[in-house]
């Protein structure tokens, strides 16, 4: 029986090879996550963590894509209540949605604060929330034609979790979220966004032979590595600005914008909401390339 995780409803686990394997298992919703599934990630990602057989984890998505963002029909992430709601804290003030945004960012943190390693290996769509996630791994794997960003920029808030700056830098970050636009992994591989991309059609095996790679050397190493890298990070401020980055988010719910797009929703629904805020971008795409 497993210490941390046991009977997991919206992932799977599996370690082989000293490899612990963690898909998002929602492929009917596209892997959105919900307050169950990121319940059932940190409890895995706790775990492999734990685990003396896992070096290393890999982090994936199930059917056609990584992670299409958070589950905005049931919550956006936010765990349901079915207590007094006048009992405990809503998202009615800017305080109690800072609170709410800092109880959801817990399980991002674990992929920086573990010691083991961990690789996301991205296909299809990695979104939204799917970037709070994958970004926060140690190293992402891309299949060339996956599909990374954050539209929800365009009416919904900024990124809770900021790794954009770090791992792309500041003119690119902002290229991205001013827009929402997303783009493919073969170009984010060009300005530093994921490590690298390859074919889907080799996407597994270009992960199967990094992680076996970081099998062959101790996790108490492995451990040393990280961390002196990640406590660098920490030096240029990247725990810092993932606090800050909570409360920006928090002060961009107070945009007309967030209200407006909700209130499209409640008046035609959460498809032909997203539809009128994706309009004007046309495809959404960033290119890396000339465009006119």
């Amino acid at each position: 029986m497993a210490k941390w995780l046991n009977n997991p409803e919206f992932i799977t686990f599996e370690v082989k090879k000293g490899v612990a394997y963690i898909t998002l298992n929602r492929p009917e919703k596209r892997n959105a996550l919900s307050q169950g599934l990121l319940k059932e990630l940190g409890d895995a990602l706790q775990e492999a963590d734990d685990l003396k057989n896992v070096h290393c984890a890999v982090l994936a998505g199930a059917g056609k894509d990584f992670c299409a963002g958070y589950d905005l029909a049931a919550g956006g992430g936010y765990a349901p209540t079915t207590h007094n709601p006048d009992d405990y804290r809503g998202n009615t003030s800017f305080d109690d949605d800072l609170w709410s945004l800092r109880q959801r960012g817990g399980v991002r943190m674990q992929f920086f604060d573990m010691f083991k390693p961990v690789i996301a290996k991205v296909h299809g769509n990695c979104l939204a929330g799917g970037t709070d996630i994958a970004l926060m791994c140690d190293i992402v794997i891309a299949a060339n034609d996956a599909k990374i960003g954050f539209p929800a920029t365009r009416a919904l808030g900024s990124p809770a979790n900021h790794m954009w700056l770090y791992h792309c830098g500041p003119q690119w970050a902002k290229r991205l979220l001013f827009t929402g636009d997303s783009i493919r992994g073969k170009d984010a591989a060009k300005i530093g966004l994921v490590q690298k991309a390859v074919s889907k059609e080799k996407l597994d095996a270009e992960v199967d032979l990094l992680a076996g790679r970081i099998t062959s050397v101790q996790p108490d190493l492995l451990a040393a590595h990280k961390r002196i890298v990640n406590e660098g990070l920490e030096l240029m401020g990247a725990r810092t600005l993932q606090r800050i980055a909570g409360e920006n988010d928090a002060r961009a719910h107070l945009s007309s914008a967030f209200k407006g797009f909700f209130d499209n929703v409640k008046e035609m629904g959460l498809k032909e909401a997203l539809k009128r805020r994706d309009a004007p971008f046309g495809d959404g795409e960033a290119s890396i390339d000339e465009q006119v």
